[in-house]
């Protein structure tokens, strides 16, 4: 698969996960489609580019906190997106931190649908020729 479909397809995902949260928590806002896909392209690109150096800077403080520490790095970086991205808006730190932590979780379960045994993003699909169904086991 090319890599812009895979990056369409997480694209994807982080806007549903984003408008799932924006249905439950009522302190998350989006004013319209296309500011949740702005929101959701900005989460994406600071997940990608962002995360990982702060992940590394905090080691120690994840390490001590048993990696308790990497949902207030995912609420941090929604707080970010908020301040950047026009019509979207997160209030509050429980709504911060606690739609981080939906965002994280929905995404992670949307995307075991499209994952492969060996971590490779793909779309579902049915093929006639298939004699059984293929699926992964979580051992």
């Amino acid at each position: 698969m090319s890599v812009m479909k895979h990056f369409i397809i997480r694209w994807m995902i982080t806007t549903v996960a984003v408008l799932a949260a924006s249905a439950v928590f009522p302190g998350i806002e989006t004013r319209s489609f296309l500011s949740l896909l702005g929101a959701s392209l900005l989460l994406g690109i600071a997940n990608a580019l962002v995360r990982p150096i702060l992940l590394l800077l905090s080691f120690p403080l994840i390490l001590a906190s048993l990696g308790l520490f990497i949902l207030v790095i995912n609420a941090f970086l929604l707080w970010v997106v908020s301040k950047m991205a026009i019509g979207f808006e997160v209030q509050g730190a429980f709504t911060t931190f606690f739609g981080a932590l939906f965002i994280s979780v929905v995404s992670w379960i949307i995307s075991a649908f499209f994952k492969d045994s060996h971590g490779r993003v793909h779309p579902i699909t049915y093929h006639p020729s298939m004699k059984q169904a293929r699926g992964r086991t979580l051992s």
